[in-house]
């Protein structure tokens, strides 16, 4: 019987280790590594992470850093990771998953981790995340890649989308919030800014579209072509234009078009000596190619 017994325990760990795999998944990126398997590696890495995670959430800059690879770190890494740190009260990495990877044939370990964050800023700010989170130690055991994934909880001051925008009567994106634009609106618009300031009426005109709306603050509207933009200047001794804010926005799922506040002071000096200054807010309006199609301008007397 306990021969029996033997070996119907050899045959069920056989059949156990022929139909679990030690492997899987795929990595599908083109290349020389397209179609490898991962499997799971052992513990060392994960601890690792847990270091780090211990480190960070004591804000103890120096001790986290010591698991990083300095090259991916880069010259000013260290001193921006504790400028970042050190500009909340508080700040907690609780992590609820690790899972250490290896790739088939490479030296590398893959950190998944899975973790609960909250972050207690100087400024009264609060943020509450979901975090999943890549880490790839070297084969020297540092950190040398880095990528995160994040939920936002409801209880955040902050968050991606807000406001409401309401529109005419008929309008189908009624009632949608907003969300902030990225399509370089910001660096264009600072481009715009310093050409305005030089007065480069080549440069200044390249972000516009063929033919502009310009809607100034007196109510006057006119339209204006792209090789006419010198126009703008030709009073003009001198300008400086100094931005308080760029806010780029949209509706929510619309396409792609945007607006973008301005908030601002000019001073514009004119060739017959007469000084105009004014605080303004301005709304340059982007198309779907990212060209400026129209301007509209509010200002105050300083």
């Amino acid at each position: 019987m306990k021969l029996f017994m033997k070996g119907i325990f050899i045959l069920m760990v056989s059949i156990l280790m022929t139909n679990c795999t030690n492997s899987g998944g795929k990595y599908l990126v083109e290349g020389d590594n397209y179609g490898k398997s991962y499997s799971i590696a052992n513990d060392a890495m994960a601890d690792k992470l847990l270091k780090i995670s211990e480190a960070y959430s004591l804000q103890n800059t120096d001790d986290m850093v010591q698991y990083y690879d300095p090259v991916f770190l880069g010259e000013n890494g260290v001193e921006t990771t504790r400028e970042w740190l050190e500009s909340m009260d508080s700040i907690s990495m609780k992590p609820y998953v690790v899972i250490p990877v290896k790739r088939e044939g490479d030296e590398d370990t893959k950190v998944l981790a899975w973790s609960k964050e909250e972050r207690f800023y100087k400024n009264g700010s609060y943020e509450k995340l979901d975090l999943m989170e890549y880490f790839n130690f070297n084969k020297d055991g540092k950190v040398d890649d880095f990528k995160q994934w994040k939920s936002i909880d409801s209880s955040n001051f902050g968050k991606s989308y807000g406001g409401k925008f309401i529109g005419g009567e008929n309008n189908e994106f009624k009632g949608r919030p907003l969300v902030f634009s990225d399509r370089n609106e910001v660096e264009i618009i600072e481009k715009l800014i310093k050409d305005y300031n030089d007065m480069n009426v080549e440069e200044f005109a390249k972000p516009f579209a063929d033919v502009a709306v310009l809607n100034d603050y007196e109510g006057t509207s006119k339209k204006i072509k792209k090789e006419d933009m010198g126009s703008l200047f030709k009073d003009y001794k001198s300008v400086n234009w100094v931005p308080y804010a760029i806010i780029p926005l949209k509706i929510y799922n619309t396409d792609a078009a945007s607006g973008v506040q301005v908030m601002s002071k000019e001073t514009r000096v004119f060739k017959n000596g007469r000084v105009w200054e004014k605080e303004l807010f301005e709304i340059f309006y982007f198309d779907l190619e990212g060209k400026i199609t129209s301007m509209t301008q509010f200002a105050r007397d300083l």
